[in-house]
């Protein structure tokens, strides 16, 4: 009668994996799909814009054609010559990312006639001086003469669904912000010590720990901290503070940006975990206005930067309401997206993120200060069934010392170690005494033990509770010289 629950519940472990290897092919599905549509969209558009200019030029030959007007002023315009490499280096970008070719992107650019100042063409022997390009900087990658820019310019294409117009303009609005801004003047200041030390606070609510599984650095936003009503007001209570926070959180995330790496084949996006525990809510005006301006800036200036996008300690609500709005997205947008209820965040950070890249605080193993593994140390993870005993094995051939670490994410379960000899006649040696570790008692559990024979250390996990647990464990040994 035992066995009967036990194999439900694997059919249903079984099934719910099924179910999310399915949901998964789904959305690769519908972005190969949505991709097809855009590479469709985007040539009809380039054949609507030819067609344009093909009877643009078919009327201005009909007209009458006028003499120049004799030079009343003297025309003293510059020519921006980076704006037209700009475009074609956009050109040569999105042909290499097979959506348009160069002469198509050509014939879809409204030429530009220079003018004098009464909006008529300079007389035609007029010669205008030679110009140089302007040389423009975003993130400290030029845009001409640089591979890099490529990844750059590509990232606004994408952003305006390869509509070339529209990626140039908002490039162009880029560059302007930057200057008013005052970028460069900015990743100057110490905004941390300038500003009651309001930076540290803030070093809180955003901060950058780890690598994914596949190599992208993550970003943790933790809105909580706001739950801090003295932080809350200094942060939000009138619109200089706000702006204050705005301008910290900008010089925090070009910070970020400057460190990727723009080549061709490498990353240069980030996973966003943000944690709703605890959070005000937007509810708040002041949080939301902060938010909805720190949103569109990053939306207008800061481009394709972000992989993923992982919601942990999601309220019920939330999770409600983005099932609802989930429907209004692209399958571009979706894929990006990924929602967790309290009871499922580890397991979830767990799938994009390893082990020891997690932070201690969100079910993982990376934490501050001098430690005895790094995040270069992998980590085992094994899922302990309710009701069960789990026992782990460290094999020691000769004379050395032990060193372990090993976490249960929630814990509620009893931990034991023992030293087992690999001689008959041997005795177990307790390391550990079996306890209960409540969730509040330890994060970690971090044990040494000196070996002099050969035989084995053994870590006993008792899990009498009804829900499922995640084990993690990692171990090296130190020989010990004669």
């Amino acid at each position: 009668d035992d066995k009967k629950p036990q194999e439900e519940e694997k059919k249903e472990e079984v099934a719910e994996e099924k179910k999310e290897e399915v949901e998964e092919e789904k959305k690769k599905e519908e972005v190969e799909e949505e991709k097809k549509k855009e590479e469709v969209v985007v040539e009809k558009k380039v054949e609507e814009e030819v067609e344009k200019k093909e009877e643009k030029q078919g009327s201005s030959s009909e007209e009458p054609k006028t003499e120049a007007k004799p030079e009343t002023e003297a025309v003293e315009k510059k020519v921006d010559v980076t704006v037209v490499e700009l475009v074609e280096k956009i050109a040569t970008s999105a042909e290499e990312d097979g959506a348009k070719t160069v002469e198509a992107i050509q014939e879809s650019i409204v030429s530009v006639t220079v003018t004098n100042g009464d909006g008529e063409q300079p007389a035609a022997d007029v010669e205008l001086p030679p110009s140089t390009p302007e040389e423009v900087e975003i993130w400290g990658i030029p845009l001409l003469a640089d591979e890099r820019s490529d990844v750059i310019l590509l990232k606004f294409l994408r952003a305006r669904d390869f509509k070339v117009k529209e990626a140039f303009t908002m490039i162009k609005q880029t560059v302007i912000w930057r200057k008013e801004f005052g970028i460069e003047g900015l990743l100057q200041e110490d905004l941390g010590t300038d500003w009651e030390d309001l930076g540290t606070d803030w070093d809180k609510v955003v901060f950058t720990d780890g690598y994914d599984k596949e190599g992208h650095p993550v970003c943790y936003n933790v809105f909580g901290e706001f739950e801090n009503k003295d932080l809350y007001q200094k942060t939000f209570s009138d619109e200089e503070k706000r702006n204050k926070f705005i301008r910290w959180r900008i010089q925090f995330l070009e910070k970020s940006v400057r460190k990727l790496n723009f080549a061709p084949s490498a990353i240069s996006t980030f996973v966003q975990v943000n944690d709703l525990k605890n959070s005000p809510g937007l509810g708040k005006r002041e949080l939301r206005q902060a938010t909805n301006q720190a949103l569109q800036l990053l939306q207008d200036n800061y481009p394709e930067f972000v992989a993923k996008q992982i919601f942990i300690n999601v309220p019920w609500w939330y999770l409600a309401f983005s099932r609802m709005i989930s429907a209004f997205l692209t399958p571009r947008t979706k894929s990006k997206f990924f929602f967790a209820g309290p009871s499922k965040s580890a397991d979830t950070l767990f799938k994009y993120i390893a082990p020891e890249q997690v932070p201690v605080q969100y079910g993982g193993l990376s934490r501050e200060g001098d430690q005895e593994f790094t995040t270069a140390d992998p980590a085992t993870e094994v899922t302990i069934k309710p009701a069960t005993k789990h026992a782990v094995e460290f094999p020691i051939p000769e004379k050395s010392t032990l060193v372990w670490e090993v976490r249960v994410v929630g814990w509620d379960v009893s931990y034991g170690a023992e030293f087992v000899p690999s001689a008959e006649d041997g005795y177990t040696v307790i390391v550990q005494k079996n306890r209960k570790i409540a969730p509040a008692d330890e994060t970690v559990i971090n044990n040494t033990f000196k070996i002099g024979e050969p035989g084995k250390v053994v870590l006993t996990i008792d899990n009498q509770t009804s829900k499922k647990k995640k084990l993690l464990y990692r171990s090296k040994t130190i020989p010990i010289s004669e």
